[in-house]
Formats: structure tokens, C-alpha cells, sequence
């Protein structure tokens, strides 16, 4: 991912449950709030009710592929975090692209002309 790292820290997930925009899907729910730098920061979350560790990290992965194949069609300067729901656990990789592209459309986080999907 190039203009994107990672967020890891506690403060910062909590500060966008707090004081960010969200907007949820069956399977996902997505925190955005702006930052003050030129990238963006990911954090995900997969809580222990989407299944044991492999599911999890199975879905992780997932999410992570669709937001670093559109990367570009982002805007810089966001701090984004998404959760995914129990019901993504069983869900493909389409659809877990096309709720998590719909909802950083909805959010604003994506550029204009790439609305086309």
C-alpha cells in the first residue's frame, strides 16, 4: 500500500469511534475522520465473534486486498477504520469489496470519477 500505513494504536481507533463518520453494511461497518498528513491510516478489526483465528485472519486479508487494489482511487489525508461483522465471516471476497468500496463512496473517502462502479 503505498499512501497508506498502518494504525495500530488503541487512542486512535477509540478517537474515531468517538468523534468520526461512520456508515455499516450487513458485513461492515467504517469509521473515516480526516487527518492533518499527506497519507492515509488503516485499522482494521475482526472481533473474536467472527470465528477462531484462521477465519479471522482470513477475512483480514481480505479486506485489506480490496482497500490496497483501489488504493489509488482514494483520497489522501484519512484515517479509516473497519470492522467486520459476524456475517462476514461467510461472505466472498466480492462482496466484502463491493460493502467496503460502497461504503468509503458513501463516506466520501474515494475520488469522484472512479464512482462508476
Amino acid at each position: 500500500m503505498k499512501h497508506t500505513v498502518s494504525m495500530k494504536e488503541n487512542h486512535l481507533f477509540r478517537r474515531l469511534y468517538t468523534k468520526g463518520k461512520s456508515a455499516a453494511t450487513g458485513l461492515l461497518a467504517v469509521y473515516v475522520r480526516p487527518n492533518r498528513q499527506g497519507r492515509n491510516r488503516l485499522g482494521l478489526t475482526v472481533g473474536t465473534k467472527v470465528g477462531k483465528a484462521v477465519r479471522r485472519n482470513k477475512v483480514r486479508r481480505r479486506i485489506r486486498e480490496a482497500y490496497r487494489i483501489h488504493e489509488e482511487t482514494m483520497t489522501t489525508g484519512w484515517d479509516i477504520v473497519v470492522v467486520a461483522r459476524v456475517r462476514s465471516a461467510f461472505a466472498g471476497y466480492a462482496e466484502l469489496e463491493r460493502d467496503l468500496l460502497r461504503l468509503l463512496d458513501k463516506l466520501g473517502v474515494r475520488e469522484k470519477w472512479e464512482k462508476r462502479r
